[in-house]
């Protein structure tokens, strides 16, 4: 069962930037198609597309973090990052590394991690 763990999150200041690493246990990032979901307080059961990179490397991004956010893979690592710049207060939300799936559709994902908190203040 492949397992992914996600890590980086915390707590930063409005126009601050974080990275996130996504590490599968086994050889899953050159595999398959990955990405990153968010899920703002209180919206349960809603997952807020980010960004993903298929396995020929095409990136997608959500408009809101297009020039701001920008994911990478280390097949090598078989680990996902995202980096996040310019952070913003609405940015703040539990960020889901999911694979396997197709661009932006979070239903299409079959491997998720357990997510981890970021924080943005203003």
């Amino acid at each position: 069962q492949v397992q992914l763990v996600e890590s980086g999150g915390g707590l930063v200041q409005a126009g601050g930037s974080l990275r996130l690493s996504c590490t599968a246990s086994g050889p899953t990032v050159s595999v398959y198609a990955m990405g990153w979901f968010r899920q703002a307080g209180g919206q349960e059961n809603e997952f807020e597309f980010v960004t993903s990179i298929s396995r020929n490397g095409t990136t997608y991004y959500a408009d809101s973090v297009k020039d701001r956010f920008i994911i990478s893979r280390d097949n090598a690592e078989n680990t996902v990052y995202l980096q996040m710049n310019s952070l913003r207060p609405e940015d703040t939300a539990v960020y889901y590394c999911a694979g396997g799936g197709w661009q932006n559709q979070p239903s299409t994902y079959h491997l998720w991690g357990q997510g981890t908190q970021v924080t943005v203040s203003s």
